[in-house]
């Protein structure tokens, strides 16, 4: 599969030809500027900045818009159009896969679009711009005792538009599934100047319905159709049927059994499809109550085996890390005052569970200690009810995503191909 930071085709022509210097992009970013609100940055400092994101990937931008309204991305997505430049939509710049960087225009939404809408705690939704942080919607949410599921260990600085891009996951997809498990609705614009609101599913009448409508959308799902009519048979036999089926286009989405979920067949999509200018999200139930059982196992491999059985009794989250990323945590000094809460071993699993009360939030968790225990060989356990320990730990957790890189005595490391697995 061709990488995404390859560079793609615009008009026909490879973007390698687009210079990048000359009179070609000298108009582009003067047109611009005439015409966008927002913040145009076509200088050396800033399209370094913007050439990385987290992973080991750089590629320097032609330029970078920091568009303050809708208006200020349609107009710059019009005239990428007229110069024949490539765009790319940009979130917080988390990803670990490259996924933000490429030879193109690109489109910060984190500094201005980033707001919600609104927040439905009776309908259990949430309108958001793409660049809203996820802490904020989550902490928005959590007055009500509702949370967006999907929480990757970025959540205080990743964007909803990001995740919708990459279909992000985290530690409670147990709970609640990934992204696209909980987009209910997307107003998108396209490359070619189209724009429209697509939802998480559409009954065969609508579809007919918006095909003979016609114009941009009507020939867009006829085309999706089309491609579904076509290969639905090699979709539903060889795509893996697993929880985190995150990588490439999920056209399952589309079948009928899915309920022609267009708006979930964009996420994971990277920008290559549309650009988003809204999303609408499902929100579900943040037990106010939480209680962790920790399993310290002699290493990852045996905790994996027991994956099954802990699976058995629905934890709203499940997490686990080896002694390596513990061990390039302490050579960093990341966390490391709470290290002595973890039980003895080499692998560690983190099952969280909740509810209502507080008896509620702990009765699985102690069914689940329980049946550890009875095993031949049971693992260190402990268990926690304390919040505050519960977020050291969690902490741990998501400190160890960039424990490999960059450890002090070891050879330089290429983290990131983790995620482009």
């Amino acid at each position: 599969m061709e990488r995404r930071t390859g560079a793609p085709r615009v008009r026909g022509l490879h973007v390698s030809m687009l210079p990048d210097k000359g009179v070609q992009v000298q108009e582009l970013e003067a047109a611009l500027r005439q015409r966008v609100a927002g913040e145009v940055r076509f200088d050396g400092g800033s399209r370094a900045l913007y050439a990385a994101d987290a992973s080991s990937f750089r590629e320097v931008p032609i330029g970078v818009v920091i568009p303050k309204t809708r208006a200020d991305v349609l107009e710059t997505m019009a005239l990428c159009r007229q110069y024949g430049a490539p765009l790319l939509a940009r979130g917080g710049g988390t990803s670990l896969a490259g996924q933000c960087c490429n030879f193109a225009v690109v489109l910060d939404f984190s500094k201005y679009l980033n707001r919600l809408l609104e927040l439905d705690p009776v309908g259990r939704l949430a309108r958001v711009e793409p660049g809203i942080i996820l802490d904020s919607l989550r902490n928005a949410a959590e007055v009500h005792h509702l949370t967006f599921g999907p929480d990757p260990a970025t959540h205080s600085r990743c964007t909803l538009g990001g995740m919708i891009g990459n279909n992000a996951c985290g530690v409670h997809a147990q709970m609640a599934g990934k992204t696209s498990d909980n987009i209910l609705a997307l107003e998108v614009a396209t490359y070619d100047g189209a724009r429209m609101t697509v939802r998480n599913h559409y009954d065969e009448a609508e579809v007919t319905a918006l095909i003979q409508q016609g114009g941009r959308q009507g020939e867009i799902f006829r085309r999706l159709l089309a491609l579904r009519d076509r290969y639905a048979e090699p979709i539903r036999a060889e795509f893996p049927r697993i929880p985190r089926n995150i990588s490439g286009y999920p056209l399952y989405y589309l079948l009928p059994e899915h309920g022609f979920n267009v708006a979930g067949s964009l996420v994971g999509t990277e920008s290559t499809c549309v650009t988003i200018l809204e999303a609408t999200t499902r929100l579900v139930d943040s037990p106010p109550v939480k209680s962790l059982v920790v399993m310290g196992f002699p290493d990852i491999y045996t905790g994996c085996d027991h994956l099954p059985d802990i699976l058995a009794f629905n934890p709203m989250a499940l997490e686990g890390m080896d002694d390596s990323l513990i061990d390039y945590m302490v050579r960093k000094h990341l966390h490391t005052e709470h290290m002595d809460l973890l039980p003895e071993g080499k692998g560690w699993l983190m099952a969280q569970f909740g509810g209502d009360t507080r008896e509620e939030a702990f009765r699985a968790a102690h069914e689940l200690v329980d049946a550890l225990a009875r095993l031949d060989h049971p693992p260190e356990v402990r268990l926690f009810d304390l919040a505050e320990k519960e977020a050291q730990l969690w902490e741990i957790r998501e400190s160890a995503v960039g424990a490999t890189a960059m450890v002090p005595g070891m050879a330089d490391t290429w983290p990131g191909w983790e995620d482009s697995a």
